[in-house]
Parts: structure tokens; C-alpha cells; sequence
């Protein structure tokens, strides 16, 4: 059976466990879950979307209890897991303030008929199989169109996050979602693909690792079941221009931002070369400069990793580059301190032979490229096999416009990278999945968009 606990890793100390969901227990909620959701949909619209709003008061009300949480969860510090808590209840107020016109009738050319139009309906009992770096954005922008549309939910947290996965679902209930319509299930992944091939389970989502999404989308296949992959990511950040103490400084904090635990994070940064030395002098110096501590102090700005393992596959990830003759700029080791701490790196001269050229890089570090023009810098951004997103920094916003929109991703910004909002579109190409959560499109993955067409009765003649 999988372990779930509470770890907390600045301290390494398991400060709570908890109880697998036995394959007895997962057939009852499964079973509550279909039974619900037959009167789940039919509820009213504005019912379904009350309840979001209800949530999203809730989260905003608990935002500090939240975030403590998390940092004791997965060493989030507290000021990044307020926001995420902020995040989070932004996205389940837009989708109950958007509900009208996001399940509108989408009204089509009669074509010979009176009316024609599709509609949106639910599928039925979903899976939601969730990471550990953003324990409650990753949760909520699955849960809210969702539940919204009218579907039902099991949802899988990551072994280090049953503690507020557990607490989003008390919120739910708590803000009027029937109780079977959401369920948490401590699951082991036998137990997983025992879900997705249950006749009653009509999709799954998963973000996560690649390994995680192949096996997932594997099982849904064989059972034929729509599925929604959000996998890793290797994100390149082009800076063609522009003040380059301002953008390296974005650079640094949008790279050590939730400790660089984030598929979407700038890890590339591929940089014109009469730019590259003044780009890495200011990104070193301000990722020296990032304070480096205990999660639950105000004052720091980058916490541990999410795990001693986390530390240990960033490590075998530099040391291999070490070896084959990488130049680390700042950091690049563990911190000797208790807990799961690994030093803010910025590495250069990065080449394919090491496996930090090609593998993502999940922790704080960042890789430099010199580049000598713009059709090496997107060649080599377009090398990675991930395609989540990309970004171009420049003040010449034709070329930058022009650039961005030659990149293999799912999500390209100009100035900016990696800007989540709730409706906004999420998600990648390549390696990095496939389908989009979040906006008009997320509320469209687990839909069965119908068609209807009335005609008027045919003629006696006819």
C-alpha cells in the first residue's frame, strides 16, 4: 500500500501518517461517487456555482492556516503559499462568476434545421491524480470547472500532501458540496489503474512526472477513457534584449520561486551573446543574494526541496554535469544544514553530453546558453523534448512577438513568463502532455459536448 505522511523537510521530521484507502473502502466511494453524480448535474447551475464561490470565500478567509500548512508539508515559504492560497481562490470565484457564459448554449448555423446548437454536459465520475508542489492551485484548477460542469471526483494527492488534500475537501463540504460528490482516496498506483478501468469512471487527469503519465494515459487507453496529461516541463527563457539587471532579477526569482519546483519555471535561459556576461553577473548576484531558510519565516524567500530524494536527484543531475566539465557560477551542493536544502546554482557552459542538458533540472538551479543570434537561440529552445512554455524578454516587441510565436510550446509570453490566471489556458505539447486546464478550454476537457438539432415535424407530403 502507498505511504502517506506529513514529512516536514526542513527538519526531515514525519510529523503525522495516515491511512491507506483500502480496495474496500475505494469501491464504496466509487460507487457513492456514481451515485452522486446523478443528482450532482442535475442541481441548478447557480447551486454548483454557489458552492465555488462559498470555497473561494474559505480559502481567502484561511489563507495563513493554509500556507502553514503547506510549508510544513513541502517547505513552501509562507509568503509564495499565501499566494498560491490566493491563487487558488481566485480560480474557483472566476469559474462560479463565469458560469453562465461558460456553459451557454453554443448556437450553430440551422443547416436545414430549426435550431441546431451543442451543449455541455458532464461525463460522469472523474480522477484527478495530483503532485506536490502546489498542493492547492494543482487541486483546485482540476476541481473547479469540473464540479462546476457537473461532474463528480476522486481525487489521488501526492504521499507528502494527504494533509491538505484532506483540508480542500473539508472545505467543499463545508461550503455545500454533497459529501460523495468529492473524495479524497489514498491510493497506491495498482489502485489507480484499478479506477481507471471501473465502467463508472469516465476520465482522468494527472500532473506529474512522465513515467507517471505514460502508465496513466496507458490504462486509459485500454479502457478508452479521456485523459488530461500536465507532465514536466524544461522552459526556455530567451533574452534577446532589455535592461539585463532588471531581467536577470526576474530571472532569479522566477527560477527559485517554490524552491524551482515548478514545470513552468524559466530552467533554460538562453541569452544573445553581447548580452551573456552582464546577464549572468546580475542573475548571480541576485541568486546569491535570495535568503535561503526555514519556510515558516517571514523573512525567507527559498525553502528545502520537497524531500531528501528530491536533493539526491538534483545532485546526481550536477554532479554529472561537474564531471563532464560544466562551469558551476554559484551553489551546485546540498546545504550542509538539517532538512532537505540545496544551494540556489547557476550552471554554464551546459552541452549535450551532460544529462542537464536534455533532463529537467527540478530544483533551484539555472543553465545559461550563449547564443550568437535569434535563429540559435530558438533552435536550441525548440531542441528540448518538453513543450510547456517559453518565454522572450526584449523591448523590440515585433521581434519579440515574431520569436515567441516560433516556439514548440503550449504557453509563449513576451516579458513575462509563466503568468497563471484562471482564465487562462494551462498546458503543454511534446513530452510536456497534452489538453488545456483552466479558462473556457479547461471547463471543455470532461464535457460531452452534444449536438442537438430540432427540426419541425416532416410534412404529411413528405
Amino acid at each position: 500500500m502507498a505511504s502517506y505522511r506529513l514529512e516536514n523537510p526542513a527538519t526531515g521530521e514525519v510529523e503525522q501518517t495516515f491511512d491507506p484507502t483500502t480496495d474496500e473502502q475505494l469501491q464504496e466511494i466509487i460507487a457513492g461517487a456514481h451515485e452522486a453524480y446523478a443528482t450532482w448535474r442535475r442541481e441548478p447551475l447557480e447551486t454548483r456555482a454557489a458552492v465555488l464561490a462559498r470555497a473561494a470565500d474559505t480559502f481567502e478567509e484561511r489563507a495563513d492556516e493554509m500556507a502553514a500548512l503547506i510549508a510544513r508539508e513541502m517547505g513552501k515559504p509562507l509568503a509564495q503559499g499565501v499566494g498560491e492560497v490566493q491563487l487558488s481562490a481566485s480560480i474557483l470565484r472566476w469559474y462560479a462568476e463565469h458560469a453562465g457564459e461558460l456553459l451557454a448554449l453554443d448556437e450553430l448555423p440551422a443547416l436545414g434545421a430549426q435550431r441546431t446548437f451543442v451543449e455541455k454536459e458532464p461525463l460522469g465520475v472523474l480522477l484527478g491524480v495530483m503532485p506536490w508542489n502546489f498542493p492547492y492551485y494543482q487541486l483546485v484548477r482540476f476541481i473547479a470547472p469540473n464540479l462546476l460542469l457537473g461532474n463528480t471526483m476522486l481525487l489521488k494527492p501526492a504521499g507528502i500532501c494527504a494533509a491538505s488534500a484532506t483540508l480542500v475537501e473539508d472545505i467543499l463540504r463545508e461550503s455545500g458540496l454533497p459529501g460523495a460528490a468529492y473524495r479524497t482516496v489514498l491510493i497506491d498506483r495498482d489502485q489507480i489503474q484499478d479506477v481507471i478501468a471501473d465502467d463508472r469512471v469516465q476520465g482522468v487527469s494527472l500532473t506529474g512526472s512522465e513515467a507517471a503519465g505514460a502508465a496513466v494515459a496507458k490504462g486509459a487507453g485500454e479502457h478508452l477513457k479521456k485523459s488530461v496529461l500536465e507532465l514536466g516541463g524544461s522552459d526556455a527563457m530567451i533574452v534577446l534584449g532589455g535592461d539585463m539587471e532588471r531581467v536577470a532579477k526576474v530571472a532569479a526569482r522566477a527560477r527559485l520561486s517554490n524552491a524551482g519546483q515548478a514545470c513552468n519555471s524559466p530552467k533554460r535561459m538562453i541569452v544573445l551573446e553581447e548580452h551573456y556576461d552582464a546577464f549572468v553577473e546580475n542573475l548571480v548576484k541576485n541568486v546569491e543574494a535570495t535568503a535561503v531558510g526555514d519556510p515558516s519565516e517571514e523573512s525567507t524567500a527559498m525553502g528545502p526541496l520537497s524531500s531528501g530524494e528530491a536533493v539526491d536527484t538534483l545532485t546526481e543531475l550536477v554532479d554529472d554535469a561537474r564531471e563532464k566539465g560544466v562551469a558551476v557560477r554559484t551553489g551546485g551542493t546540498r546545504l550542509d544544514r538539517a532538512g532537505a536544502f540545496f544551494a540556489p546554482t547557476v550552471l554554464t557552459d551546459v552541452t549535450p553530453e551532460m544529462r542537464a542538458f536534455a533532463e529537467e533540472l527540478f530544483g533551484p538551479v539555472a543553465v545559461v546558453h550563449k547564443v550568437k543570434d535569434v535563429d540559435e537561440a530558438v533552435e536550441l529552445a525548440n531542441s528540448s523534448s518538453f513543450g510547456l512554455s517559453g518565454s522572450v524578454w526584449t523591448d523590440d516587441l515585433d521581434l519579440a512577438e515574431a520569436t515567441v510565436r516560433r516556439l514548440d510550446v503550449g504557453m509563449a509570453y513576451v516579458n513575462e513568463h509563466g503568468t497563471t490566471l484562471a482564465g487562462l489556458p494551462f498546458g503543454g505539447v511534446k513530452r510536456s502532455g497534452f489538453g488545456r486546464e483552466l479558462g473556457a478550454y479547461g471547463i471543455e476537457e470532461f464535457a460531452n459536448r452534444r449536438l442537438v438539432r430540432v427540426s419541425p415535424t416532416p410534412s404529411p407530403k413528405a
